[in-house]
């Protein structure tokens, strides 16, 4: 797809907002050579457990990743990128500190219908079928990091918005969940059943039709879309609806290629499958928000059937461990404002 052909909009994607981070020196670019496995969250997490202050922390963006085999990603990895602080935080939503509150009820109160496209800039490269089976065209090829090297039995996105649709009324839902990856076309996820989410409420429902769940993963996306999905929200409610009106217009979105699910139109990756409703498989040990690792358990997990991606794609993750740290800052900031 030329540059041309990409659909207008008027709100940021990620590669906006790194932009305007850097121009408000709030990003830390790292180009030398860095591994997922061992090094990446470490490097990060440290200014969360070093003492440093929160005005002073950063976001940082990793050009040159590999893992613990050598293999090298042509996808960098961006990390404290939506909440390391406030400042940072304020900045992906586009207003002041002490006018978040009333931006997120506004957003809540009147919220903006997103608009179809067919060319989309999450669709430049599509790897489905045959291709999957191809090394570094499934999820062998995207850079997710060992979030508590020691602790985690494998890599996991941390900021991955999970998209299933009610298949009774139609309504999607976004959530975000972690995801470990099994294989190269499978995945596990832990969707905090006792917080009785969206996507559970759907795979109840499949689960009694005795069908598949289609779902979708999106792995970075304009940040008023990742914000959004971090929110409680009704379970009648459209996210991308949610985020048109925190953006102040209508956000893209493009239907997904193999499931009957519409999906960000400037996502940097979105991987497509199915979620199995009949059996469940074990998932963790993984460390968690509440500072401990939480134990291995039997959860859900998705068998892919295609990846999509743009072509300049950064994979963004998130520390999500005890207070202080990222997934701290997203809900005090998005709950107690002030």
């Amino acid at each position: 797809m030329a540059d041309g052909d990409a659909p207008k909009r008027s709100y940021p994607d990620l590669h906006d907002h790194l932009r305007a981070l850097e121009d408000r020196g709030l990003l830390v670019t790292v180009d030398r050579e860095i591994n997922k496995d061992t090094e990446l969250h470490p490097l990060v997490r440290w200014q969360f457990r070093g003492g440093l202050e929160e005005k002073d922390r950063r976001a940082f963006l990793f050009n040159n990743v590999i893992d613990s085999k050598g293999r090298k990603f042509d996808i960098p990895v961006a990390v404290g990128v939506l909440a390391a602080s406030r400042d940072i935080y304020r900045t992906g939503i586009g207003c002041e500190l002490d006018e978040i509150e009333e931006t997120w009820k506004n957003a809540i109160a009147n919220p903006i219908d997103p608009v179809e496209v067919t060319n989309a800039p999450a669709q430049e490269i599509i790897w489905q079928g045959a291709d999957l089976d191809k090394d570094g065209q499934s999820l062998d090829g995207i850079p997710v990091p060992i979030s508590t090297p020691g602790w985690d039995n494998a890599p996991y996105t941390t900021l991955s918005q999970y998209i299933t649709k009610d298949p009774d009324t139609g309504i999607q839902n976004m959530g975000n969940y972690r995801g470990q990856i099994k294989s190269h076309k499978r995945m596990g996820m832990n969707p905090s059943l006792e917080l009785r989410p969206g996507i559970y409420v759907h795979w109840e429902k499949y689960k009694k039709r005795g069908e598949k769940m289609p779902a979708a993963v999106v792995l970075g996306a304009p940040p008023s879309v990742t914000f959004t999905s971090a929110i409680k929200l009704p379970e009648t409610m459209d996210e991308f609806r949610v985020a048109g009106a925190l953006a102040g217009s209508p956000i893209n979105i493009v239907k997904a290629k193999t499931v009957d699910l519409m999906v960000p139109a400037e996502a940097e990756v979105v991987i497509e499958g199915y979620i199995e409703t009949e059996y469940l498989e074990p998932e963790a040990p993984f460390g968690e928000s509440h500072g401990h690792v939480n134990l291995q358990e039997y959860n859900a997990y998705m068998d892919v059937t295609c990846i999509t991606r743009k072509k300049n794609a950064i994979l963004t993750s998130i520390i999500s461990q005890v207070t202080p740290s990222e997934s701290s800052v997203i809900k005090r900031v998005a709950y107690e404002p002030m």
